[in-house]
């Protein structure tokens, strides 16, 4: 059997356009009682004919023809041989008159330090660093290189022996350095009957600081909250896809039933509070228990800061055997980076716990002191820092600090 096929073709053939259907922009009618405005086709057609008819016409195009100018080519001939050429004085004038204001302006300026050496060029001498505006350097008129410079810098005002007003205020515990700097710049500080708005003021550091009332006001508005953080967040910063604590202060997780809690002055959660709010120490992310979380100077430093003897207090379950000359070691004797730790309190808590009391926070350091001496921890919490206990706090709530709580 054959099978034809047949292509069935069209009566009339296809005609293809050469161009596409031009339609109009815009979807009004044209008004046809008025003739149709020429096109720039047209316009153009009738300018080369009126052009080629008379030559010595001068362009009517909207756009200008540089290599025309309206006269005839022997004209210009004459004409550039008539001139006579320019002088050197003059060419220069026209140039400099072409200088940009800007490149004047900077030509002129006269605040560049002078050479302090004519025999030693200026590049060849070592620079020296400027200090800062809160010291009193000036950055425009005092001199960056060589003898001139170190002459400046040995006759400056500034005592650098005296401490700084900041640092003062942080040591005697009135704030932080943060919040110096913020009161200084805002006028809230008396140093010996006189107010300091400059930051960077060195005082002597016996000198009378009286805080106005006002900075106490500011200060009074930080909160400090209490977590009780699980396992799996960090206190930190995010790392490793997994979150910061922080992300657990909300409304929600507050801890409501507290029986200290006293609903006539207890605060409202405002949206506030999150800013500047960060941890006081650290707790691993294996570590469960209480971490800190202020926006106040003063507990930071108070806890974190380099001269802190804040107790923490954690429960620790091992696995493994531990002698008597093993809890020793981990009271006193053990060292972490080649430095030797300060005097613990290790005891046992009950057959497979044992409690940690430190007033440092290295590193991991419960678990690399209990690696030392043959132990594996298996579970750490942290129960109290200083006089502030974790209580019945549930895991993944916070609560404020109260005012009668100290750390």
């Amino acid at each position: 059997m054959t099978t034809l096929k047949l292509n069935k073709k069209p009566e009339t053939p296809l005609v293809k356009a050469n161009k596409a259907p031009v339609r109009p922009v815009s979807g009004m009618k044209r008004d046809r009682s008025a003739p149709p405005a020429k096109s720039n086709a047209s316009l153009r057609a009738e300018h080369l004919a009126e052009k080629q008819n008379n030559p010595q016409t001068p362009s009517k195009s909207g756009q200008r023809n540089h290599r025309f100018d309206g006269k005839p080519h022997e004209n210009r001939v004459k004409d550039a041989s008539n001139t006579e050429p320019a002088s050197r004085e003059s060419r220069l004038s026209e140039r400099n008159h072409s200088v940009p204001i800007a490149a004047k302006a900077r030509a002129q300026d006269t605040r560049t330090t002078p050479r302090p050496d004519k025999n030693e060029p200026q590049y060849r001498q070592a620079p020296r660093r400027g200090g800062k505006a809160r010291d009193g350097y000036d950055a425009i008129n005092a001199p960056q290189y060589g003898a001139a410079a170190k002459a400046a810098y040995k006759s400056s005002p500034v005592n650098l022996e005296q401490p700084r007003l900041s640092k003062v205020m942080a040591d005697r515990g009135l704030c932080s350095r943060r919040e110096a700097d913020e009161w200084i710049s805002n006028g809230w500080v008396m140093v010996d009957g006189e107010i300091i708005e400059t930051l960077g003021t060195r005082i002597n550091p016996d000198a009378q600081i009286i805080i106005s009332s006002y900075a106490h006001e500011v200060q009074a508005e930080n909160v400090t909250i209490l977590l009780h953080k699980p396992v799996g967040y960090v206190s930190g910063q995010a790392e490793d896809g997994y979150q910061p604590a922080i992300v657990l202060v909300h409304p929600d997780n507050e801890w409501l039933d507290d029986p200290n809690r006293n609903p006539d002055t207890a605060r409202v959660f405002e949206r506030r509070f999150l800013r500047g709010l960060a941890p006081s120490g650290r707790l691993d992310i294996d570590s469960t228990g209480l971490l800190v979380l202020t926006q106040d100077g003063r507990v930071a430093r108070q806890l974190i800061g380099e001269d802190s003897t804040v107790e923490k207090e954690y429960l620790v379950r091992v696995e493994g055997t531990l002698d008597d000359s093993g809890l020793k070691r981990l009271n006193h004797g053990l060292s972490l980076d080649g430095e030797k730790l300060k005097p613990a309190k290790v005891s046992w808590q009950n057959e497979d716990q044992l409690r940690f009391v430190l007033r440092e926070g290295k590193k991991r350091q419960i678990r690399r002191m209990c690696e030392m001496v043959g132990l594996h921890v298996v579970g750490l919490k942290r129960v109290r820092i200083g006089s502030v206990n974790l209580g019945k706090l549930p895991i993944g709530q916070w609560r404020y600090l109260r005012n009668d709580e100290r750390f």
